[in-house]
């Protein structure tokens, strides 16, 4: 499964790409598998393939270019990973595109649009929506650290502590004997600490989530240095031997509890900016604008497409019967100029909350 990393570049590649005068197939599929364990995008695929060529004349460069798209989607699926939730395919084959990606993260339902351009907005979310994040599970004798990105583990490590497993009194005291466990569960929180901190240093983690018990989670706290206890997210109760899909569980839904909230305050600093006549502006058109002018900083967009204004949208026209609708149209301009601009992108997954201002805003770099 692709990393955090993988699909940001891949985001940016596609926003950049110009397919000229030919349609762009982009496909979502939901790979769960059904109650009988197979997938069931088979018959979606035939119908709705075949249902996109006919749109375009027979023997036009574009209905040869779709074709050959539909076979390549059709070879691509036939070699899914059993443990895929969800895949992306970008495709025209005219302009020499080929993009797909298999994900951990599940895919709602299958979706396929055919368009002038990739249809980011889907990706875009599930990229804000399973970030990339460490989770240390910890006891006395034993840490097992585990990164975390598009709801797949994409790295495992395990600290023993092997100076406490087995260790008995003999002729020590009582208090003599407590004194060496104390240390020895130290030096363990110690070696902990040290691990994690290099993992969270050389891979870039900006997100750290601990696990554990009333013992051991004092004491790792004591060992971590500065710039690694400004990235713990939050401590949940997990035993050090829970299975690993219970584990990815719990913490996917503390990152998506913790999203809830930064959402609410990245709007909430949004709108203090727009009120103040700051560095903040709203709605599609200001957003827009912004973006081509190069000064956003931060994309805050809704979850909700439907919620979008897209009154007097610029987009695109579809090259075949409209595949997007004027929101999601919207919604991928405005992410592929984020993407061609530097600019962060955060989905706010309440649609409500900007609601107001039309769907969109933009914290900005710097004023005109």
């Amino acid at each position: 499964m692709p990393s955090t990393d993988q699909i940001t570049a891949q985001l940016d590649r596609l926003a950049s790409f110009d397919s000229g005068p030919f349609p762009v197939l982009s496909l979502y599929l939901n790979a769960q598998p059904d109650q009988h364990g197979r997938d069931n995008f088979d018959a979606f695929l035939r119908k709705e393939l075949a249902a996109r060529v006919r749109t375009y004349p027979a023997d036009s460069p574009e209905r040869q270019s779709l074709e050959q798209d539909a076979e390549k989607v059709r070879a691509y699926v036939a070699g899914l990973d059993p443990a895929a939730n969800g895949v992306a395919i970008f495709s025209c084959a005219a302009a020499d595109l080929f993009e797909a990606v298999q994900l951990a993260a599940p895919i709602p339902e299958h979706r396929l649009y055919v368009s002038s351009e990739p249809h980011l907005y889907p990706l875009a979310r599930l990229a804000d929506e399973y970030p990339r994040y460490a989770v240390l599970v910890a006891d006395t004798n034993r840490a097992r650290i585990f990164v975390v990105a598009a709801n797949a583990v994409q790295a495992r490590e395990t600290v023993e502590n092997t100076k406490t497993r087995g260790q008995k009194m003999g002729g020590w005291s009582q208090a003599r004997y407590q004194r060496r466990v104390q240390n020895d569960r130290a030096q363990h929180a110690r070696e902990v600490a040290d691990v994690l901190t290099r993992l969270v240093r050389d891979e870039g983690i900006a997100s750290v989530i601990i696990a554990g018990d009333d013992v051991v989670v004092p004491l790792l706290r004591d060992e971590f240095p500065k710039e690694l206890s400004a990235r713990i997210l939050d401590t949940v109760a997990l035993d050090i031997r829970a299975p690993e899909h219970e584990i990815l569980q719990a913490a996917q839904n503390l990152v998506q509890q913790k999203d809830t909230e930064n959402d609410r305050e990245r709007v909430e600093a949004l709108f203090d900016a727009y009120r103040g006549n700051g560095l903040g502006v709203v709605g599609p058109e200001a957003v827009r604008t912004a973006l081509e002018m190069g000064q956003v900083e931060e994309l805050l967009i809704t979850g909700v497409p439907a919620s979008l204004d897209a009154q007097g949208s610029s987009g695109t026209s579809e090259t075949a019967p409209a595949e997007r609708t004027p929101e999601e149209q919207v919604a991928d301009e405005l992410i592929a100029k984020a993407r061609q601009t530097a600019a962060r992108i955060t989905i706010v997954q309440d649609g409500s909350l900007l609601e107001a201002v039309g769907g969109v805003g933009a914290l900005l770099r710097f004023k005109l």
